[in-house]
């Protein structure tokens, strides 16, 4: 089976091409309009998902599209992009894009129409960013910005698979990621259009119509067809002039360098600075008085004049809107009885019934629990007569023995061993 190839063009059907896709049973191969291959993605039935592989380097994964009963996961691999996730909503009739997650905000939505799919931005709530519209001919899918009667942005034409494929919420999410355009992919082509019209020479600093375009040569080559006597004599000046500008910095930067500083006088480490800097003059203000400097500031404000409220006395002032509060009314609920105004409740509350266990003996309620007993009284000592106490402890006590005595040097050695 060949590839189905699909075209994208700019504006129009009959526009310029900017990109070609194969696609395949086993991916997509995305070409410029030079025809250079630009991106590569790789199907997976067995795992359910599609791969974003390096074109220079098949074996390295960029990106992984992970299809599910709920819609689709991109994993990314390079470090700083936050993974997106597309969640079916509706009945698989809208496609909830998150960045971040499952529990992300929802920043697009696509909705599945009758002529085509909707994208909306900025949540739930925004404005119709583009649409893709499936043209009845099933041969293309126009994309508009800003609405279904926007301005059309490109074209994409299908030879040798219909574009209805694409209607399917798996499929055309297959169909976003793989014509969708990066920054990258936007500056270069930039960048292409630009070079087009500058005649093939790339982008970079502008250049005055009125520049030298001529040969170029160094100073250490002679002029042509002029004296090679003058050279010498420019550089010789130039060189002079250079070489003491470096012997007066040389000995600056020795000057404090090569001496220590506690050994620099205070009055030179400053000379330098005070020779910099010199001396300030007097500002012509100081000339002027200070009574001639407020005067005209003085006269330009004047006095305060009172103003017209003064006039009014107090009375009149608040007395309108003394008159018109009025006093408060007594509420109607003044004139109900207590007795009237809870009756009801207690009424509706009734009676408390007694409960259930009030018929069950005590006796079955605690039956299997272990009856509490208090402990046994224990006799005082001091009920004890003294003859029971010691009855028993003459008869059983036994006869100390004398020990054997140790001499005082076998203690002392054995004291200063133990420590």
């Amino acid at each position: 089976m060949t590839d189905a190839v699909i075209t994208e063009h700019t504006e129009s059907r009959h526009g310029p091409i900017v990109r070609q896709y194969q696609y395949g049973n086993g991916g997509v191969r995305v070409l410029d309009a030079k025809k250079s291959l630009k991106r590569l993605y790789r199907f997976d039935p067995s795992e359910n998902m599609m791969t974003e592989c390096d074109p220079a380097r098949p074996d390295r994964t960029l990106r992984r599209f992970v299809f599910d009963s709920y819609g689709m996961i991109e994993e990314t691999v390079a470090f700083g992009k936050h993974a997106r996730t597309f969640r079916y909503e509706n009945g698989a009739q809208r496609i909830a894009v998150r960045e971040g997650g499952d529990y992300g905000a929802v920043g697009k939505l696509f909705t599945f129409e009758e002529t085509g799919v909707s994208e909306t931005g900025w949540g739930r709530n925004g404005e119709i960013e583009r649409v893709f519209i499936f043209d009845a001919g099933n041969a293309t899918i126009t994309e508009r910005s800003g609405g279904w009667f926007g301005d059309v942005e490109r074209v994409i034409v299908f030879e040798g698979i219909g574009a209805s494929l694409f209607r399917e919420p798996e499929s055309f999410l297959q169909f976003l990621m793989f014509t969708e355009w990066s920054e990258s992919d936007r500056d270069a082509h930039i960048d292409e259009e630009v070079a087009k019209i500058r005649g093939g020479k790339t982008r970079g600093p502008p250049v005055s119509p009125y520049a030298y375009t001529g040969p170029r040569r160094t100073s250490s080559e002679p002029a042509r067809g002029g004296s090679p006597a003058s050279m010498p004599v420019q550089q010789s000046a130039s060189i002079s002039f250079e070489e003491g500008r470096q012997q007066r910095d040389r000995v600056a930067q020795d000057r404090y360098t090569s001496v220590r500083s506690d050994e620099i006088a205070l009055q030179d480490r400053f000379e330098r600075a005070r020779s910099e800097r010199g001396e300030f003059s007097k500002g012509k203000s100081v000339d002027i008085p200070i009574e001639d400097r407020f005067e005209r500031a003085r006269q330009d404000r004047g006095q305060l004049s009172r103003g017209k409220s003064v006039e009014i006395p107090l009375e009149e002032r608040f007395g309108g809107s003394r008159s018109e509060r009025e006093p408060l009314s007594r509420g109607r609920s003044v004139d109900i009885p207590i007795e009237e105004r809870f009756e009801q409740a207690r009424q509706d509350r009734g009676q408390l019934s007694r409960g259930k266990s009030v018929d069950i003996p005590i006796e079955e309620r605690f039956g299997g629990a272990p009856r509490y007993e208090p402990p046994q009284v224990r006799e005082r000592s001091v009920e004890v007569p003294l003859e029971d106490r010691s009855d028993d402890a003459p008869g059983e006590s036994k006869k100390l023995t004398r020990g054997e005595s140790i001499g005082a040097a076998s203690r002392k050695r054995g004291r200063t061993r133990d420590l």
